[in-house]
């Protein structure tokens, strides 16, 4: 018996010039994960960078990658560091997904990108053949195709360093978006914190209208929904909305607000 690929309906929203909005849970938890598929989010944003299981623990993200199945919304997959082998452990796990942070430089992200296909620009790829999780363990049909036509590997634009490389990795073949990072960006321009700092402010735009010169996606932060609206029609595709914590902070405090003491 085989199965038919999955496909991947986050790439899909991205080739067709769609914005999608997500949400960032830091509690890695499948409950919490399955939730927020269910109230129709087009992707869960899972940060191995920060926090979370380790990065090689294959058994965490496919707990919550059957979190996702059967339901409309990705799993969007921070892995710590640009590392190939990262990239293929990933992937392989059944992430469609992966978005690499703190790439320094066009050549790094290249190696990373590469590592997650079989064929790349024209020549062999660096993605390890195998029956993984991916595959559902051998038994897909055109596995090899399918991979190539529904993986996706993004990067953040978040370095003093990626900034100044920023047409060269606009140019990598098969970059399935950009996502800037204020945050980090703050810091390595000297502004730690500052993300509304004129110079901060001034190479988020630097990175936003490259990208869509490039037609190359872009992806971000959104602070509040009357920016996330603001940032949706001035050519952002992939924004996040919020975080667990963060609802779970409003909501609560919220409720208590209202309490009356009587």
């Amino acid at each position: 018996m085989s199965h038919s690929p999955r496909g991947n309906a986050l790439r899909e929203s991205l080739e067709a010039g769609e914005v999608s909005l997500g949400v960032l849970d830091n509690t890695y938890n499948p409950t919490v994960v399955e939730l927020y598929a269910t109230m129709g989010l087009d992707f869960v944003w899972i940060d191995l960078e920060h926090g979370g299981p380790s990065p090689w623990d294959a058994g965490q993200l496919e707990g919550l990658l059957r979190a996702v199945e059967g339901t409309d919304a990705e799993l969007l997959v921070r892995v710590p560091d640009s590392d190939p082998t990262l990239v293929r452990k990933a992937l392989d796990a059944g992430v469609r997904n992966v978005f690499l942070p703190r790439v320094g430089s066009a050549a790094e992200l290249r190696a990373a990108v590469r590592a997650g296909r079989f064929e790349y620009d024209g020549e062999p790829g660096r993605r390890g053949m195998a029956s993984p999780r991916a595959g559902r363990w051998g038994l897909t049909d055109d596995y090899v195709p399918s991979e190539d036509e529904s993986v996706v590997v993004g990067v953040t634009v978040e370095t003093e360093d990626a900034l100044d490389d920023l047409e060269a990795i606009l140019e990598v073949p098969e970059l399935g978006f950009v996502f800037i990072g204020p945050l980090d960006l703050s810091v390595s321009l000297g502004h730690p914190g500052e993300f509304d700092h004129e110079e901060v402010e001034e190479a988020v735009e630097t990175i936003r209208s490259a990208a869509v010169e490039a037609d190359v996606p872009v992806g971000g932060l959104g602070f509040g929904m009357n920016d996330v609206n603001r940032k949706a029609g001035n050519g952002y595709q992939l924004l996040n909305i919020g975080t667990t914590t963060g609802a779970l902070q409003s909501s609560v405090t919220g409720w208590l607000d209202d309490y009356d003491h009587g």
